[in-house]
């Protein structure tokens, strides 16, 4: 069942890692090219246009091209890409508002599976 986070209606700054998330985890090397997971467009559609997008992703400088190319070709918008992140986890370190509102959110997913995570927006905050 997917996992239901309610947001706030501030503009939001997404943070996405591409391989194992968005596209099948290392299917340029093993397939000689990109797979979008299913889910990955429909979860990236309902990202709001006001919203940035950061995708990060441990691929060296040498798939830049490639990988750049693929986003394009199927119309995956971001704002930002970082290649030749580490390999280990993502630390997000964020405040909280004065009105209590937590400015970070961390979802983990399996591999291979994009996020299937249900985003509410409560407008009352």
């Amino acid at each position: 069942m997917p996992e239901t986070i309610i947001l706030s209606p501030l503009p939001k700054t997404w943070i996405l890692d591409l391989d194992g998330t968005l596209v099948k985890h290392n299917g340029y090397k093993m397939d000689g090219r990109d797979t979008l997971l299913p889910g990955a467009r429909e979860f990236l559609t309902n990202i709001r246009p006001d919203d940035m997008v950061v995708i990060l992703t441990s691929r060296t400088d040498e798939y830049r091209e490639l990988t750049l190319g693929f986003l394009g070709e199927n119309n995956i918008r971001y704002d930002h890409i970082i290649f030749n992140a580490p390999y280990g986890e993502r630390i997000v370190v964020n405040d909280r508002k004065p009105s209590g509102l937590a400015m970070s959110v961390a979802v983990n997913t399996d591999r291979d599976r994009a996020p299937d995570t249900i985003l509410k927006v409560d407008e009352a905050l």
